[in-house]
């Protein structure tokens, strides 16, 4: 069913001997849609990704991308999904061009040659697909884990701080070629970041999580007018420090 959400939690829990990860979340993102998951560290937000990827298997609740239930039936639509994240390295022995075969056949991609030529020219990587990974900058790093999440042309793609740790323009960069992506593909993409002004300019709706449980849910604009606050940064710093009076007043 096309009309069906692209990922789909309800009451969503993951539970370990030191704890409770995520406790009882729910939501569903449209087809086309991308959407902002924050929060602080240990809000959630990762095992939440865990799960939606089929990695993690949730302790009750479920979860569904593209109508699978994961992690059970997650083979039915890995290849019609990816991740990034420059906290997850690369082979770095292997060159560019190696990396991108490997993950090429690991989604069996058709054409894996004529897909990464394409790739390389349109994220800029041609001058150097046949360097070994770990001899690159952060920001070439960057585009190759880019080309690496869009080499099955993904359907839904999960970001997990896509621009940490790079220089103004090249994160400007890589937001671009993320639209662009997302409005050629129609492509539904969940991104966990701490840049809030990044989550400002992507997505269309942000969900904040603490302590494992949605504590706000909205478009941006509909966030800053509940919290009365002129940025996302000051409506992130109210939830974070339970500054639940502001959202109070605003009502």
């Amino acid at each position: 069913m096309t009309d069906a959400p692209a990922i789909a939690a309800d009451r969503l829990v993951k539970t370990y001997k030191t704890g409770t990860a995520v406790a009882g979340i729910s939501f569903a993102l449209p087809r086309g849609s991308v959407t902002g998951l924050l929060g602080g560290n240990g809000a959630g937000k990762t095992t939440t990704i865990a799960m939606i990827m089929g990695l993690v298997m949730p302790s009750s609740g479920s979860v569904r991308v593209l109508g699978a239930e994961m992690p059970r039936q997650r083979y039915r639509v890995l290849g019609r999904m990816n991740f990034e994240s420059p906290y997850v390295e690369m082979p770095l022995r292997l060159t560019v061009k190696q990396n991108l075969s490997v993950f090429g056949k690991l989604y069996g991609v058709p054409d894996i040659s004529d897909r990464i030529a394409r790739l390389a020219a349109d994220l800029d990587l041609e001058t150097f697909l046949d360097r070994p990974t770990g001899k690159l900058s952060a920001g070439q790093k960057t585009r190759v884990a880019l080309a690496k999440a869009l080499i099955n042309r993904p359907e839904v793609l999960l970001l997990d701080e896509p621009t940490a740790s790079l220089d103004p323009d090249t994160a400007d960069w890589v937001r671009g070629r993320l639209e662009t992506y997302r409005r050629d593909r129609g492509a539904t993409i969940l991104l966990a970041s701490h840049n809030m002004a990044e989550v400002e300019r992507l997505c269309d709706r942000v969900i904040i999580m603490k302590r494992g449980t949605i504590e706000d849910d909205g478009s941006p604009e509909a966030l800053l007018a509940r919290y009365g606050r002129t940025t996302l940064e000051e409506v992130f710093l109210d939830v974070a420090r339970g500054r639940a009076d502001a959202r109070e007043a605003a009502q």
